[in-house]
């Protein structure tokens, strides 16, 4: 059985909880902490995933939120393979198409 992992990045429900509105707040407050980076660098931090991150980015921004890197990666299942078993009623609903009759009053 296979499956494949992905993730929820929870950055911006973080912020919007600290009344964090705009992703240029951030900026002044990775800078106390070290961290540069341009406004339009943290707006995709922001509002996209990261494929990377360095570990001095993830502290700085759970030091910011007061949360943990648990808090801001919300592991999730993307794609996952289902053994079937010969016989083996299924435990999903299965959903086929069906042809619609439309019938129309005083026709047969």
């Amino acid at each position: 059985m296979n499956k494949k992992m992905g993730y929820r990045w929870r950055l911006r429900d973080l912020m919007a909880d600290q009344q964090m509105f705009q992703t240029s707040n951030l900026v002044p407050l990775l800078a106390e902490r070290g961290i540069t980076l341009s406004r339009e660098q943290v707006y995709r931090l922001v509002t996209q995933p990261p494929q990377r991150l360095s570990m001095d980015v993830l502290v700085a921004l759970c030091d910011i939120l007061g949360c943990s890197p648990n808090d801001l990666i919300e592991p999730e299942v993307v794609n996952q393979q289902i053994r079937k078993t010969v016989g083996a009623e299924s435990d999903s609903l299965s959903i086929e198409p069906r042809r619609s009759v439309i019938r129309r009053p005083g026709r047969k």
